[in-house]
């Protein structure tokens, strides 16, 4: 049974769902640094993928070894992506749950504390494959193709 709220109950609720709102705001950033950066390494395995069959074996083989790189690279990203879409869901369903917590007659605040706890986890996740991602771009010797 619903309860009845008075404006300055539902204030309160919007007010303790700013945090959560402001994390989604910086998930979204690292979302979109890590898609351009799936984008710049895809683009980069299409150049290197064409011009493998124009070069000669020094360089083709430079290149391969290139694209190994970038392959891990690239499931490195994905990875990450999957995470920080994961934690903006789960901060999502955060912010339903408060909401509903303070509409319904039913404690969730531990549901909220176990989303908020599992965000937190998949971040740490995003942000930890985004480093080592860095650290692969840093260290691969790229390929005279361009």
């Amino acid at each position: 049974m619903p309860l009845h709220l008075s404006f300055n109950d539902i204030g309160h609720v919007i007010q303790l769902a700013i945090a959560p709102v402001f994390l989604l705001t910086a998930v979204g950033t690292l979302l979109n640094v890590l898609v351009n950066r799936l984008a710049r390494s895809v683009d980069r395995r299409r150049v290197l993928t064409a011009g493998l069959t124009q070069v000669d074996a020094a360089i083709a083989e430079s290149a391969r070894d290139e694209l190994a790189y970038v392959a891990r690279r690239v499931r490195l990203i994905y990875a990450a992506i999957q995470l920080a879409v994961l934690c903006a869901l789960m901060i999502c369903l955060l912010i339903a749950c408060a909401f509903l917590d303070a509409l319904v007659a039913v404690d969730l605040s531990q549901l909220i504390a176990v989303l908020f706890v599992l965000a937190m986890v998949a971040l740490i996740g995003s942000l930890g494959l985004f480093l080592r991602e860095i650290q692969f771009g840093v260290n691969t010797t790229a390929c005279p193709l361009r």
